[in-house]
């Protein structure tokens, strides 16, 4: 397939989504597309006036839409807990788990539990909301969990002995680290998924270089701003990865354009850094240590 569009997104119908982040941006676009398509469709949010506004323009895209919001913040692991038990208070299935939510290059800083923000919010707490859902995944047929990461993670290397910036903080470092932590976390997922005999899969996708409320903090908007491509754009990546029926676990996908900066999705490389079976492995256990979640481990195979 040469050109993958929103005309080629299926019949969603029956399907619930979580979106995280999707009050805005790549999210907000993704979140409209499956609810266009008939999905029920969670806005995860930490803002309840910007998720509300958000369910508001999706619905004068799509008066039908089924959308609700649940409280989330990923800088919480309490507030990433709470949000599992509501979802699951008032949903029987998940069908596609979508972490789209994150920070880029903010000033130093930490989460409510001590994490530097991006390595915090961009992976742990997309690990633990994973965990937190992984069984109810596994107990829909074909769902998906879609990890959001960035071109960013080429310049990415996993440093262990600084992840908390305990040594120094360089924050588009500690950006290019959370990003590439995205795919070594989606490659041991999908490879923890097979062994666990789920049919689970896990994919991976970035959006290019989109202009969105993401470069708030980076001087790059300002002088390549008319460059980028728009959300809606941007989001189709994550949208192949989430929806299209030839999507294997593991799969990548980013823009088809020039140095992957624009254009329609296709499936696209990684650094061998996000290959490393050893990192990936090494990882996942310090992200169990870290949250207090675990799951799809030899000793714990549910969450």
């Amino acid at each position: 397939m040469t050109k993958w569009t929103l005309n080629q997104i299926p019949d969603q119908t029956g399907r619930v989504a979580i979106v995280t982040g999707a009050n805005t941006g790549i999210g907000f676009e993704t979140a409209a597309a499956l609810a266009a398509k008939n999905a029920q469709v969670v806005l995860a949010c930490r803002n309840q006036q910007k998720a509300e506004d958000a369910v508001d323009r999706i619905r004068a895209r799509t008066p039908e839409a089924e959308l609700s919001f649940i409280p989330f913040d990923l800088a919480s692991l309490h507030s990433i807990k709470e949000f599992a038990e509501t979802f699951r208070s008032d949903k029987e299935r998940l069908d596609l788990l979508i972490n789209n939510a994150g920070l880029m290059v903010p000033p130093f800083g930490h989460t409510e539990d001590g994490f530097e923000l991006q390595f915090g919010c961009n992976h742990l707490g997309h690990f633990a909301l994973t965990g937190r859902l992984v069984d109810l995944l596994q107990a829909t047929p074909q769902a998906r969990v879609v990890t959001v990461s960035s071109l960013t993670h080429r310049m990415g290397a996993m440093d262990f002995d600084n992840l908390n910036a305990e040594k120094g903080y360089k924050k588009m470092s500690a950006y290019g680290q959370s990003k590439l932590a995205n795919l070594l976390f989606t490659f041991e997922l999908q490879r923890r998924l097979e062994n666990a005999g789920s049919d689970v899969v896990a994919t991976a996708a970035h959006p290019g270089w989109t202009g969105t409320d993401l470069q708030r903090h980076t001087l790059l908007i300002e002088f390549f701003g008319s460059l980028a491509q728009g959300p809606a754009r941007g989001a189709l990546p994550t949208l192949r990865a989430a929806v299209d029926p030839e999507a294997r676990g593991g799969d990548y996908f980013g823009p088809r354009g020039l140095f992957e900066l624009r254009g329609l999705p296709k499936k696209v490389g990684t650094t061998q850094a996000a290959k490393n079976e050893v990192d990936a492995r090494r990882l996942w256990r310090l992200s169990e240590d870290l949250t207090g979640v675990s799951f799809l481990s030899k000793d714990n195979m549910s969450a």
